[in-house]
């Protein structure tokens, strides 16, 4: 069946223009959610690598591993939680197949899990946390050009707001050419950032305390420091095919697990053992202060570059999504053009953040809640990927009532029901500054809403087996 033709996106059933541009670097992208066509295939596994890790050499690990050591554990055992946490980019990164065998975004392929309708909530909830998660890593950006901007002798609300408006520009121009100019920019900025972290995480070794923690960590403190380490591979599960949908369809599942993982788990992993290092050594509670005083006078304003440079690369890739995620939501608009509708909430967002709220406290309570709210829509998107085996009718995806995917009323019963057993428990054993679920304090305060996901995945496989099975042409479920 037909994917119907929109005026926002390129027909892939049309053969390219005459001089048409391609998906090149500096050139505007011309597709958005609608299929890549295999003629249009380019690259290879490899090139996930540098965006997986490019992406993550952002600060915001150091906060997660320093933050790990606040809540009572070692450094040794922050270490432990750090690398269990970076394993999760296998999960991540596998997930990509799915764009590689139907050529669109994640957020499309979903609704096979959803319904057409049902998909709809866990988009507009993607796109919100997307915009979160890209106004925590600008926030980052902005105190540390702020902090080069002081030494320069210029202070005030002024320069925070030149720092904002810098930090914004370079990650909206990014974002904005597209896919190909977002592969380049990750891969060029990881081999300039990846020099000054080593040399940041030498600085920081030396002087770590890997004894034991004054008080030995209690369930609470291990729950607590495993949701923040794990909500950032958690945030990029509704992400990982928007980057591999141009891929070519004999890439392998292996080859693209295996560069991709690796990419976001040495990198999240590095950067978390030097925020737990540091931790250790002095008060994190301003953390990119706190570390820039551990290190030489010399090399402490090429540290706060390392810091914007982070953040930019991290919120390339969350802004660029939000833009295909605002086409699932219905936006009738390009990619190119939807991209302006997430920056100016980002803009917005930010500005709050900096000069309106406690940062330290709004990140605890989104880190959160994001895991409340991702966990278990993971669980389910994870199991009908698997249970699918990655084969999907990708023309169905696009379409309305008479998709295959339309179930009833555009829900999935097995899905929908899924997800909200999974979002259920994980709220009850929620423990946030925004929301501590009833069932926490008889858990003796260990917060085990990451356990959501499993909740939802069990569930799914049971109940959902029979209407996610994998696609073929032949078949008339």
């Amino acid at each position: 069946m037909a994917a119907p033709r929109t005026t926002t996106d390129a027909d892939p059933t049309d053969p390219p223009a005459a001089g048409a541009a391609r998906d090149e670097v500096f050139q505007l992208e011309k597709h958005g959610i609608d299929p890549v066509p295999e003629p249009e295939r380019h690259g290879g596994a490899r090139d996930l690598f540098w965006l997986w890790f490019g992406s993550n050499l952002t600060f915001t690990y150091v906060i997660n591993g320093a933050l790990a050591v606040s809540f009572g554990l070692s450094f040794w055992q922050a270490v432990l939680v750090v690398v269990l946490g970076g394993l999760t980019f296998f999960v991540v990164s596998a997930a990509g197949m799915s764009g590689v065998r139907t050529g669109t975004a994640t957020l499309v392929i979903s609704r096979a899990a959803f319904g057409i309708r049902g998909n709809w909530p866990a988009g507009l909830l993607n796109w919100i946390v997307s915009i979160g998660y890209t106004i925590l890593n600008t926030v980052v950006g902005v105190l540390a050009l702020q902090a080069v901007c002081a030494e320069l002798g210029w202070h005030g609300a002024s320069a925070k707001a030149a720092a904002l408006a810098v930090t914004l520009a370079l990650t909206f121009a990014v974002a904005l050419w597209g896919h190909a100019t977002v592969h380049w920019a990750e891969r060029w900025m990881a081999s300039v950032l990846t020099v000054g972290f080593a040399a940041m995480l030498l600085f920081l070794l030396p002087g770590t305390d890997t004894g034991a923690a004054p008080v030995p960590a209690d369930a609470a403190a291990w729950s607590l420091a495993f949701v923040v380490v794990l909500a950032g591979p958690i945030s990029y599960v509704p992400m990982p095919a928007d980057y591999t949908r141009y891929l070519p369809v004999t890439t392998t599942l292996r080859s693209l697990t295996w560069n991709g993982a690796l990419g976001g788990f040495a990198a999240s992993v590095a950067l978390g053992v030097a925020g737990a290092a540091a931790a250790t050594q002095a008060d994190l509670t301003d953390a990119v202060a706190g570390t820039q005083g551990l290190l030489p006078g010399w090399f402490q304003p090429l540290f706060l570059a390392l810091v914007l440079g982070g953040s930019v690369t991290n919120s390339i890739i969350t802004l660029y999504s939000s833009s295909l995620n605002l086409q699932v939501l219905g936006i009738p608009w390009s990619r190119a053009k939807a991209i302006s509708i997430s920056a100016a909430v980002t803009a917005i967002g930010s500005a709050a953040a900096l000069f309106l709220v406690d940062f330290t406290e709004s990140l605890l309570s989104f880190l959160s809640l994001l895991v409340v709210v991702f966990a278990p829509w993971a669980g389910v998107f994870l199991t009908d990927m698997v249970l699918r085996r990655c084969r999907y009718d990708a023309d169905a995806l696009h379409t309305g009532r008479a998709s295959r995917y339309w179930y009833r009323y555009g829900f999935s019963p097995a899905g929908m029901t899924a997800l909200v057993t999974g979002t259920v428990f994980a709220a009850l054993t929620c423990d946030s500054a925004l929301w501590r679920g009833p069932l926490v304090s008889p858990f003796g305060g260990t917060d085990l809403s990451a356990l959501g996901a499993v909740v939802a995945a069990v569930v799914y496989a049971v109940i959902g087996r029979t209407s996610a099975r994998p696609y073929s042409p032949s078949s008339s479920n």
